[in-house]
């Protein structure tokens, strides 16, 4: 016997605690069509999913085409094809372009490709509407597309999951006769359905009840089973007046072991010692017809189930187990047969209608708050978003977010290096709002501690600062601000000329009280202040605001597409069903994930051109630096934006997710990067937090390009910081994304 198509042996899934598939074992041969039934639930979609690779097995072994499904799913998926329970394609794309984008997944030549477009238009009838988006096609017609998707790249193995559901009986019997017309050439097909009709045309079948494969064989040979029909017992159709009436009567009767309707009929399972006499005895109907019938699969089901139910409450079986029996029971019978219609009837004879609710203005209030406390109790991430948000927002205004500036970066250039000079930088450093970060000895290092922006204040002591105040000379020091910043440079501004003016008068007040002498003459050798501070604004002399914040929103803007157009592509995906559809396929990790970030990388760097264009021709913010080097570091930043994406998108499950992890991580983006406030006045632990803030580093790149005309030297700190978290976003991101659901 040649081997298996499908050889599946004690297979096992658990999510968490819950046991989806139990111990199942089957097999399929090559050109068979091997049905799936059984309730929702019963873990029918798990199993395909499983042999379809795109979900890890707990338990057991399954081979599909002579592969291990645990091992070699990507070598796997190269030879399957797989419609999903639902419309899984892109419904925004055209039958045409569906076809053709699973036909270069799967790697089809160019000539290939169109030759066998040509094939499944023509298996499917779907010439006719190469040009209609798929989202408008009716049900049917979607369902012979993802067909024909399935079938382009000539698969030896179909894996169809309720292929026929929600479509029209005609669809379904078109459906069908394509899918025999596949048996016959040889495709082996694993289909899962509801419908009893379908499962007859199946050669093969398994019924699934609560994660267990209760039967398994041909149809015909399942009705067979000395468990569907039992020794002693016997199967009638029974054609009388009024079949309601009559079968509460034949279900009171001992000897009948059950009885369905079946259209106008009721088939009945009776015991031999009732024969057609004693049949019409029971509901007293002389013109009642009897005739022996066969079992259905129906039966079939039915039987199993409740055997396979009294089982387990034998056995002592978990609620959860009953439940479903329970919700098949009613499934299977109420749905083809609906008996119980008959009880329901039955209570309702004689009973009053019930009386009118008047309206009332809150009427159905509490059901309404009841049911959206379920939901906010079940969705982890909207907790998240409502108790964690608000209060990092407090801490983040009431305590990092401090609007006194202090502590500003100062490198001090002291040419004189006596009593003097050293009096006057122990003022700076006593004003608490300058804070001595370096002494420099020569002007190159001077001037680059203030374009790498290292410095924020530069302090030029002159080399005669001490002998004109010794000889009573107005002594004139530099200090140098960088405007970058406009909220520093205003704090250093005013602290520089205050403390001027306080030095001035400490050193006149001795004067004062000897006059007509003056504490000190200007070089035109009229009275002035003995020392004059000279502050000279850099890079932004004006102090206008928008050079200070529009070259942070080119970072704070970039960041916030990139991260919501990948997180929202790549999660909206997966709530359509596209993704597992893509799972499925051949593609490669590396291929899935490039292909859907390039788009957004393009566009994400069209729109660097953009902003930096109105940056430029609006508000008026030369770009004083290197362009090319800027644009250079902006695609580093576009690719950590992207990886953010990514992240989120493995994070979050749907698109209202996706929206709340994004804005967790643009809210800090936004207050502790330096964009708004200065980090440097922050406390030590949220200033620490700031260098895991990959914007921090590329704002600092903006600002010393654009406003100083900073080069690769100067920025390389923040160059290797924003390196470091863009490897590190991409590597967490890519270890958390798989090609499986789970």
């Amino acid at each position: 016997m040649t081997e298996p198509v499908i050889d599946v042996r004690n297979l096992t899934r658990h999510f968490g605690d819950f046991i989806a598939v139990n111990d199942v074992s089957f097999q399929v041969q090559k050109g068979a069509i091997f049905g799936l039934l059984g309730p929702n639930g019963s873990g029918k979609s798990t199993i395909i999913r499983m042999l379809c690779g795109v979900l890890p097995p707990t338990s057991g072994m399954a081979r599909v085409l002579g592969r291990d499904v645990a091992t070699h799913a990507e070598e796997i998926k190269r030879h399957i094809g797989y419609m999903s329970q639902s419309f899984s394609l892109y419904g925004d794309l055209s039958v045409i372009e569906n076809i053709h984008f699973y036909g270069r997944i799967y790697g089809l030549t160019p000539e290939r490709l169109a030759q066998r477009t040509q094939d499944v238009l023509e298996l499917t009838s779907l010439g006719d509407r190469v040009d209609q988006l798929a989202g408008t096609l009716s049900g049917g017609w979607k369902q012979r597309l993802a067909l024909a998707c399935a079938l382009i790249h000539e698969p030896q193995m179909l894996f169809l999951d309720e292929p026929t559901a929600g479509i029209d009986p005609v669809a379904r019997r078109d459906l069908w006769d394509l899918l025999f017309q596949l048996a016959g050439e040889g495709v082996t097909q694993l289909v899962t359905t509801h419908y009893m009709d379908e499962a007859e045309r199946c050669s093969e079948i398994g019924y699934l009840h609560s994660s267990r494969l209760i039967v398994c064989g041909p149809p015909d040979e399942l009705k067979l089973l000395d468990d569907v029909t039992p020794a002693g017992t016997r199967r009638w159709e029974l054609t009388v007046e009024h079949p309601t009436e009559q079968l509460a009567k034949l279900r009171k009767n001992a000897d009948v072991i059950d009885a369905t309707f079946f259209g106008d009929a009721i088939h009945a399972l009776v015991r031999d010692s009732l024969d057609e006499e004693g049949l019409k005895e029971v509901t007293a109907d002389p013109t009642m017809e009897v005739r022996p019938i066969a079992p259905s699969l129906e039966d079939v089901f039915v039987t199993m189930t409740r055997s396979q139910t009294d089982h387990d409450r034998r056995v002592g079986s978990k609620a959860i187990a009953v439940q479903s029996t329970v919700g098949l029971s009613q499934s299977v019978t109420d749905a083809e047969f609906p008996h119980t219609q008959s009880t329901v009837s039955e209570s309702e004879e004689g009973s009053t209608p019930q009386a009118s609710i008047p309206a009332r203005p809150l009427f159905g209030l509490m059901a309404i708050l009841l049911k959206e406390f379920s939901h906010i109790r079940r969705q982890p991430s909207t907790l998240v978003f409502m108790l964690v948000v608000p209060v990092m927002q407090t801490l983040i205004f009431g305590y990092a977010i401090n609007t006194e500036i202090e502590d500003i970066p100062t490198v001090v250039y002291d040419l004189d290096g006596r009593q003097a000079a050293r009096e006057l930088r122990d003022a700076f450093q006593n004003t608490r709002t300058f804070r001595m970060i370096d002494r420099v000895t020569d002007e190159e290092s001077f001037r680059r501690a203030m374009t790498s922006g290292e410095a924020k204040v530069g302090l030029r002591i002159p080399p005669d600062y001490s002998e004109s105040l010794l000889n009573h000379e107005q002594a004139q020091v530099q200090v140098l601000i960088d405007g970058s910043d406009s909220q520093v440079a205003t704090a250093a501004l005013n602290t520089t000329n205050l403390l001027g003016i306080n030095l001035s008068l400490r050193r006149t007040r001795p004067f004062v009280e000897a006059l007509p002498a003056v504490p000190s003459r200007n070089a035109e050798g009229t009275a002035a202040i003995p020392i004059e501070m000279r502050p000279r604004l850099l890079y932004n002399p004006n102090l206008e605001s928008s050079h200070f914040f529009v070259p942070g929103l080119v970072g704070i803007i970039l960041q916030l597409v990139t991260l919501f157009l990948t997180s929202f592509a790549i999660v909206r995906e997966r709530e359509l069903g596209t993704l597992e559809q893509l799972f499925v396929t051949p593609v490669s990790r590396s291929g899935l994930l490039l292909g859907k970030l390039v788009p957004y990388a393009v566009i994400g760097f069209l729109e660097v051109l953009i902003v930096l264009a109105v940056m430029v021709y609006v508000f008026r913010v030369p770009i004083r630096g290197d362009l090319i080097q800027l644009l250079a570091l902006s695609l580093l930043f576009l690719l950590c934006g992207l990886g953010l994406g990514l992240l989120v998108s493995t994070l979050a499950k749907t698109q209202l997710a996706a929206i709340q992890f994004a804005f967790l991580i643009m809210l800090p983006s936004v207050l502790l990067s330096g964009f708004m406030f200065p980090r440097s006045q922050m406390p030590l632990p949220i200033y620490l937090v700031t260098f895991a803030i990959p914007v921090t580093y590329f704002l600092e790149i903006l600002r010393g390009v654009v406003l100083r005309g900073a080069g690769f030297a100067d920025l390389l700190p923040h160059v290797s910081g924003l390196f470091l978290c863009t490897l590190a976003i991409f590597t967490i991101s890519l270890a958390r994304f798989r090609k499986q659901l789970a």
